[in-house]
């Protein structure tokens, strides 16, 4: 007999539930899923691209585009003109190594260079020299240094000079003056009329002496007006207080330091010469000190040279306690980098 038997079950195919998607169907809502999730990713990368193509073609350098610029790359060592006779600041001992802050700022900004302390060449460097950036190498040459960090104030006069490239100040101190301990209080360079006075020639202070009247010499090095105080030749030295505060330090009570009311501020900075590049990187330096909390190396310079000369100095104002304030300068930083907003500094 043909067909199924009389009340045979016949097994029936399972049919798919209402509103259930076929395989066929949810293949294809798979696949475009897909081509609309690449869609999208490309849409995006698209933007970002045309975004850094606009920034690298528009914007400013980047570090490592600075780098080259400023003739970093391969570079073996880095040349700084310093001080070697101001303690405190800058002084060479008996071995040949150099300490005091203007040191350690130095290294500061040349391990943002990518140069480890034993890659920086510190060179001797006379007051006259630092515009020129000139300096003296150990057989008494003179060679031309990357960067200068030699109690150099800024000036008008100096940012004229094409020789000359300041950075952002690095310190603030004033002038004063030293005599022997016993001279009569000086509260004013005028009190100087007609005295035979040392400082570093041509540096800020020379000129205020002679507009006071002071009979001037001008020397290369502040350790030959010190001399010449103690020897007698000359009834005060006169100079920036952060230079002068170290020898009173060590003067055991030979020498008096007075502060003299002037209202102008010396404001040391970095000389980077024409290369306009460096002086970017450097001030990138000086703004990471400054604007990073947890970047403490200025703070550690100041305690460490400039803390034990105000203990000595009663009464002056050796240096300014903060690092002076540094904008932002202009490097072109990824979005994802971190970085420090600051509000911009009140000149």
């Amino acid at each position: 007999m043909n067909g199924d038997p009389v009340g045979s079950a016949k097994a029936e195919e399972p049919q798919p539930k209402t509103g259930e998607p076929q395989p066929e169907e949810a293949a294809g809502s798979m696949g475009e899923r897909r081509l609309r999730l690449a869609g999208w990713l490309f849409a995006i990368a698209a933007v970002l691209f045309a975004g850094t193509m606009l920034v690298v073609e528009v914007g400013p350098p980047s570090e490592a585009e600075l780098r080259e610029q400023a003739g970093l790359i391969g570079k073996k060592s880095l040349r700084i003109g310093v001080k070697y006779d101001t303690p405190g600041i800058a002084r060479v001992d008996s071995t040949g190594e150099v300490s005091g802050f203007d040191i350690d700022i130095a290294l500061l900004i040349a391990a943002d260079l990518g140069f480890r302390p034993d890659q920086v060449e510190f060179l001797e460097i006379e007051t006259e020299d630092r515009a020129r950036m000139r300096a003296k190498n150990r057989q008494g040459e003179y060679v031309t240094v990357d960067l200068v960090v030699a109690t150099f104030s800024v000036t008008p006069e100096r940012r004229a000079e094409a020789s000359v490239g300041f950075s952002t100040p690095y310190l603030h101190t004033e002038q004063s003056v030293v005599t022997l301990a016993g001279h009569p209080p000086i509260s004013s360079l005028h009190q100087l009329r007609g005295k035979k006075v040392c400082t570093l020639g041509t540096s800020t202070s020379e000129s205020e002496l002679v507009k006071a009247g002071a009979e001037v010499t001008g020397m290369n090095r502040i350790s030959e007006c010190m001399e010449g105080l103690e020897n007698g030749d000359y009834e005060a030295v006169s100079t920036d207080a952060a230079i002068l505060a170290g020898f009173v330090a060590e003067s055991d009570g030979k020498l008096a330091h007075f502060d003299i009311g002037l209202a102008e501020t010396e404001m040391w900075a970095v000389n980077t010469g024409s290369n306009t590049a460096l002086g970017t990187l450097v001030e990138l330096a000086l703004y990471r000190s400054y604007a990073d909390p947890q970047d403490q190396r200025w703070e550690e310079a100041y305690k460490k040279h400039i803390g034990p000369l105000l203990k000595a100095n009663p009464g002056i104002d050796v240096a300014g306690s903060e690092q002076p304030c540094v904008n932002e300068p202009d490097v072109r930083r990824w979005p994802w980098e971190y970085a420090v907003s600051t509000p911009p500094c009140q000149r």
